[in-house]
């Protein structure tokens, strides 16, 4: 059984370790645990992780956030996925730092990357992990906040945060939706 794992980010050295690039955070520390590497490949940087007999194909969109459907529909067609076993990591400044929430479907909230994906896709019936990223920023300055760095205090709850992203997706592809939804929500 396979499965697409897509964390959403913008690439290039200047959004590195930014809030809207918590997508990519999280694939990386999940691959550099499994003792994989991301190599190259079309629409985005791509590794494999073998888990009790399921794949899962972890994809870095390289087609930036507001375009990262296109992505996405190229990877699900090409290694056949049901949209059933596609979840995509996304940051989400409705949710304090560091809240995470697995949705089975659910709107854009205004995410211009969901909002493409949901677009391409003709629906919105797709697994996401929203990762709370906060709203501590001025009205108007919401893209400045999520294009910019973590606080030395967030920097430092970072890895606990990706690490308990990682059993979300395990359980998440071992598991089943019902019950990872009902074992890590709200905790």
């Amino acid at each position: 059984m396979k499965y697409l794992i897509v964390g959403l980010g913008n690439i290039g050295n200047e959004y590195h370790n930014t809030r809207h690039n918590i997508g990519f955070t999280i694939l990386d520390a999940f691959a550099e645990a499994s003792n994989v590497f991301f190599g190259n490949n079309r629409y985005g940087e791509t590794a494999e992780v073998k888990l009790k007999g399921r794949t899962l194909l972890l994809l870095k969109p390289s087609t930036f956030m507001n375009l990262s459907g296109n992505a996405l529909r190229y990877w699900i067609q090409k290694e056949n996925i049901a949209i059933e076993n596609v979840l995509v990591i996304v940051d989400d400044i409705a949710l304090p730092f560091g809240t995470l929430r697995l949705k089975p479907k659910g709107s854009d909230a205004g995410h211009n990357g969901l909002k493409n994906i949901q677009e391409i896709l003709g629906h919105s019936d797709y697994a996401r992990l929203r990762f709370g990223v906060g709203s501590d920023f001025a009205k108007g300055r919401q893209i400045e906040y999520v294009l910019g760095k973590w606080t030395a205090e967030q920097a430092t709850k970072l890895p606990e945060r990706a690490e308990k992203c990682a059993e979300i997706i395990k359980s998440f592809c071992l598991a089943g939706m019902q019950l990872t939804m009902t074992q890590y929500n709200g905790k």
